[in-house]
């Protein structure tokens, strides 16, 4: 438990590293407003007043992460594999643990990956913006649904990857080959869209759940080596949007084709 002055010497460390790093955002910025562009910045006080808000809400974010995000990912993946949850006091413990023994961690990543990523502010920003591009042919909702789907099946299959021990490289080669293939055959509007979903996932509220959920399973899963196999799940949670939103758009395509035919 911390205390309130513990808390609030946390806070002062935590504000005074978050304003070194902020503080070559500002500079970059400054030196470009006023010695390339060499034009005044307008309304000093509401623009310095935004960046002390940014800089409060960054240190407290991040003692958010490490105070309350991180160990909840960790004490989950915890309790998810522990033998005591696996198996009843008079089950016989096997020497390796298949598996589909772990079948509650695998419904734990998907449900977590798709809750995050539809709060995830950034897929809600990308969302509007294609909306409102697209003239209301791209639906918000839809949009964010199948970008969340597809962090959930991804985040879903890497805790599968680690619980097996396989190797990386393998998962990641035939997601972008499925890709690549997509590519090909979706509507060439929503590629770029696609593409971009994948990064706007692995944001503030996705990889700090997702990076300790990986951690925590391969600190906890029997022969599994944390700097190993607990990274990569971010990957994955990049990976299959770009899949389930391509697929997305070609089931609209699809449905709009047939529509039109059933129309003559």
């Amino acid at each position: 438990m911390i205390d309130g002055v513990a808390l609030l010497e946390h806070f002062g460390l935590t504000f005074i590293a978050t304003v070194r790093d902020v503080a070559p955002i500002a500079s970059i910025i400054l030196v470009f407003q006023l010695a390339v562009l060499r034009k005044p910045i307008g309304n000093w006080p509401k623009v310095l007043l935004g960046f002390v808000y940014v800089i409060i809400g960054l240190a407290l974010f991040l003692m958010g992460l490490e105070l309350a995000l991180f160990p909840i990912g960790e004490a989950m993946a915890s309790q998810l594999t522990s033998l005591t949850f696996l198996y009843d006091s008079g089950e016989v413990i096997p020497a390796t643990i298949p598996w589909n023994e772990y079948y509650w961690v695998y419904l734990f990543a998907a449900a977590i990956g798709f809750s995050t990523t539809i709060a995830e502010p950034s897929l809600i920003a990308v969302a509007l913006k294609a909306n409102r591009v697209s003239g209301g042919s791209i639906g918000v909702n839809g949009l964010r649904i199948a970008v969340a789907l597809g962090v959930a099946m991804g985040i879903a299959l890497g805790s599968y990857r680690i619980v097996v021990g396989d190797p990386l490289h393998n998962y990641i080669l035939l997601g972008y080959v499925v890709v690549v293939i997509q590519t090909n055959f979706a509507p060439k509007s929503i590629v770029p869209l696609a593409y971009d979903s994948g990064g706007v996932t692995t944001s503030t509220v996705t990889v700090p759940i997702v990076t300790a959920l990986g951690l925590g399973l391969a600190s906890t899963v029997p022969g599994r080596n944390p700097m190993l196999d607990g990274f990569g799940l971010i990957a994955f949670a990049s990976l299959f949007p770009m899949i389930t939103v391509m697929a997305y758009a070609q089931l609209a395509a699809w449905q709009a084709k047939r529509r039109e035919s059933d129309a003559l």
